[in-house]
């Protein structure tokens, strides 16, 4: 049903007294509309007129693709899982494929030539007025964690081709001045392989062929799984997924905060200026597997004890790094400061074998999650837990191992692009609010994103999106549906400047 402001431009071609009969005759009609505007409006939404801009772009804010049916489509997604009673949606799972395939038919649907890579990432991509130009890259993830919240990752997702759809319905998708690719990256989280940014490190060069090795805990390999899901792989074409930087003109990304500030300041949408860089760790401590009831205690060789140790260790260290780093040796130069403010440090999975109640175990593992703005510090972390670990182990008579699998540097993003992203933002809080009092925020940010796996390809930015209690990584995850809006329209401005 077509809305007041779409009268307009038939309005506008009449004379003064065809207007006046026009408007006798099709009252009734008008009422009827203005009536149902007013109550399929949110109350924190304002009337807008829906007159055009001096460069001809329409101000039509479109809340019915950049709010109701966003907030649908992260609605049906948030369904789509591979557990009952939660949401998991792990890499190339069958949850995934579904979802995959949704994303896909909407990227279609929003006017977008799609395809799938032989990492799993779904592609939508517009050409614009010259396919040679470099392209402009948006995207985020589809995976989850298991018993996530429904916004994570797939908000950016759903943004970007809403926003591409108004282009389209406007007519401008074809006007802009450079290709358009919004990329639905397959796996982010890490919780399959415990390897994170599969998709988007393939695609920025930045991924070991040797990948197609690792396995999950079932031990089915990373080229199994893509076998089995078609998809056909050999190590000739797995670098052919490396795009050329030179075809890229830079990648943005929208994402939920996953923090409190945004919401503290009461604002919906923040600008982040970098990213912390983050490592894992798998610890594996080997000990004396023997009775519960029959080995004294001070006969023991427990892994299991020793892991709490050394998880006790970790806490202390990352809590107070200042009085376990120094100024000298490996940490010279080191500001220990700095990662008083940012450092923090997770045990986030721990299991032991053969996992009995009335048996010591022999072997305990346990990951270790460490992230800091200060790269060098958090090295510096590393080095001083490693030896820290050893010692305990030793000391015990246990035997400890410590595996590398995953590390990556802090990313900055890009002064021009969070500038841009910065002002796209202000817009869109002004159409909604009609008048923005504060600034856009700038944050930092602790979590990690595939925007530190693009840093290698091209210039990146990214926008953060306000998400209540600052919680994520579980169910209670949730965003505002005017933030939704509020996140589909910053993207729209930001595609407007490339018209």
């Amino acid at each position: 049903m077509p809305s007041l402001p779409r009268f307009s431009p038939l309005i506008k071609s009449l004379s003064n007294t065809h207007l006046k009969m026009v408007i006798t005759h099709y009252f009734p009609i008008f009422a009827i509309f203005f009536v149902i505007s007013l109550l399929s409006t949110p109350a924190s939404a304002h009337l807008y007129s829906g007159v055009e801009d001096t460069e001809g772009i329409s101000n039509d804010w479109f809340p019915e693709i950049l709010r109701v049916e966003a907030v649908a489509r992260l609605t049906e997604l948030g369904k789509v899982s591979d557990a009952d009673g939660y949401l998991e949606r792990t890499y190339l799972s069958p949850a995934s494929i579904k979802a995959g395939n949704l994303i896909r038919g909407w990227m279609g649907e929003a006017g977008l030539r799609t395809w799938v890579d032989q990492m799993g990432n779904i592609h939508g991509r517009v050409e614009g007025m010259n396919a040679s130009s470099r392209a402009l890259l948006i995207g985020s993830h589809l995976d989850t964690v298991i018993d996530a919240g429904m916004f994570d990752g797939t908000l950016g997702i759903i943004s970007a081709i809403s926003a591409v759809k108004v282009l389209n319905v406007n007519g401008q998708l074809g006007k802009l001045k450079r290709p358009v690719e919004v990329i639905a990256f397959s796996d982010e989280e890490g919780v399959r392989f415990q390897s994170t940014f599969l998709g988007s490190a393939a695609l920025a060069g930045v991924l070991s062929v040797s990948a197609l090795q690792i396995q999950d805990k079932s031990g089915v390999t990373l080229q199994n799984v893509l076998n089995e899901n078609y998809i056909e792989i050999s190590e000739e074409s797995f670098f052919q997924l490396k795009y050329n930087p030179e075809s890229v003109w830079g990648y943005i990304e929208v994402h939920i905060e996953q923090g409190p500030v945004l919401e503290s300041v009461g604002l919906p949408l923040g600008v982040v200026k970098g990213i912390a860089g983050q490592s894992r760790l798998k610890v594996t401590v080997r000990g004396s597997q023997g009775h519960a009831g029959t080995v004294p205690m001070s006969m023991r060789q427990d892994p299991m004890a020793a892991a709490a140790e050394l998880i006790v260790l970790l806490e202390s260290l990352c809590k107070h790094p200042d009085d376990f780093l120094s100024y000298d040796g490996h940490c010279k130069g080191i500001t220990v400061e700095s990662l008083v403010g940012s450092l923090v440090c997770t045990v986030g999975e721990i299991s032991c074998w053969p996992s009995a109640s009335n048996v010591i175990p022999g072997e305990t593992t346990f990951t270790v999650d460490i992230r800091a703005m200060d790269d060098m510090g958090r090295e510096a972390v590393i080095y001083e837990l490693s030896n820290r670990i050893h010692q305990i182990c030793d000391r015990r008579a246990v035997s400890c191992s410590i595996e590398p699998k995953h590390n990556a540097n802090a990313v900055a993003c890009d002064s021009g692009l969070s500038s841009q992203l910065k002002s796209a933002a202000y817009t869109a809080m002004k159409r909604i609010a009609g008048e923005v009092s504060n600034d856009v925020p700038v944050l930092m940010s602790g979590a990690g994103h595939d925007a530190m796996a693009m840093s290698h390809l091209t210039k990146v930015g990214m926008l953060f999106v306000r998400c209540r209690g600052g919680i994520s990584h579980s169910p209670a995850e949730h965003v505002l549906d005017d933030d939704v809006w509020a996140a589909g329209l910053a993207l729209l401005s930001f595609l407007e400047t490339q018209l």
